[in-house]
């Protein structure tokens, strides 16, 4: 039973390290000048292939995060490298992915694009389709804010990190909540990813969120989880107590998307994101619900209009 527990503890401290290193940006710094304007780009490399990133418009203090980040990134990949030995002194060997989890992995990826600018448009981050495709291939875009080119970054990361195998592999919980806001915060607040103790306001109502309580919520969140609901409906739920909750200081709707995500694919059950042309609709739905007006209304609408199934 020891023995067990200090594997569990051991592949959770490796998958928080393998979520650090996906937030970071790093790698060999490039700085590229057009029309007078400075850009940074890094090159690295993944699963020994040579990449470049764009990073964003130049500046001291992203030039040297970009820096700062690279020497932790090669701290955590040490890290990562000593945990695999110890696993491995254990004999520790990695659950396999159903097929059905495989494939809906893949149709996650092939829609990623689409999916992550459905989710910057949620968010009223000013881009377009092509311009969000040029940020997660690593170009170039223009007429867009360093902190709009960052947001979709985040997104990229977070859902980089939730179709890892081994966090596919984990339970969604409050941990992985807290992860995935964490990625999606990184680089605007230092409380990215901690429950919030202040309180926030909600734009288009006078409701207001109480302070979560952290115990209440990975209570609750287990309450879905383990209830007798389809698959689906329990994605729904998680979604929108998530939002509801307001758990984090910022990036409360980003992180439940995603969150809820994790839960569909891990069972191999689709995906679910709200359409552009849907935005507002949703944002209507959204603000009832916080009210406390028709719940059956919203959830029909995500499950009707936003969830496509495999």
């Amino acid at each position: 039973m020891e023995e067990k527990i200090e594997i569990a503890n051991l592949v959770q401290k490796k998958q928080n390290l393998e979520n650090r290193l996906q937030s970071l940006i790093y790698g060999a710094v490039e700085i590229r000048e057009n029309n007078s304007n400075k850009y940074i780009y890094v090159h690295y490399r993944e699963n020994g292939i040579s990449l470049t990133k764009y990073v964003g418009e130049y500046s001291d203090e992203l030039y040297n995060l970009v820096l700062n980040n690279s020497i932790e990134a090669k701290k955590i990949k040490k890290q990562i490298r000593d945990i695999m030995k110890k696993l491995k002194q254990l004999n520790y060997v990695e659950t396999e992915l159903s097929q059905e989890v495989e494939q809906n992995i893949d149709f996650a990826k092939r829609n990623l694009v689409d999916t992550i600018y459905k989710q910057a448009i949620l968010e009223g981050v000013a881009t377009t389709f092509a311009d969000t495709e040029s940020i997660i291939e690593g170009g170039k875009v223009n007429n867009m804010t360093s902190e709009d080119v960052l947001k979709i970054l985040n997104l990229k990361h977070a859902w980089e990190f939730i179709l890892n195998k081994n966090v596919i592999l984990s339970d969604s919980n409050f941990t992985l909540l807290c992860e995935i806001n964490k990625i999606i915060e990184e680089g605007f607040y230092y409380t990215a990813g901690k429950v919030r103790n202040v309180p926030v306001s909600i734009g288009g109502t006078k409701w207001k969120p109480a302070l979560p309580i952290e115990s209440i919520i990975k209570e609750e969140l287990e309450e879905i989880i383990n209830s007798k609901m389809e698959d689906i409906d329990k994605a729904v739920e998680l979604l929108l107590y998530t939002m509801k909750k307001q758990v984090f200081i910022d990036g409360n709707k980003r992180s439940s998307v995603i969150f809820c995500n994790h839960f569909l694919i891990s069972r191999g059950k689709g995906i679910l994101a709200i359409p552009t042309e849907l935005t507002e609709e949703f944002k209507n739905l959204l603000i009832s619900y916080y009210e406390g007006k028709d719940e059956k209304q919203i959830k029909k609408f995500l499950k009707e209009k936003c969830y496509m199934p495999i």
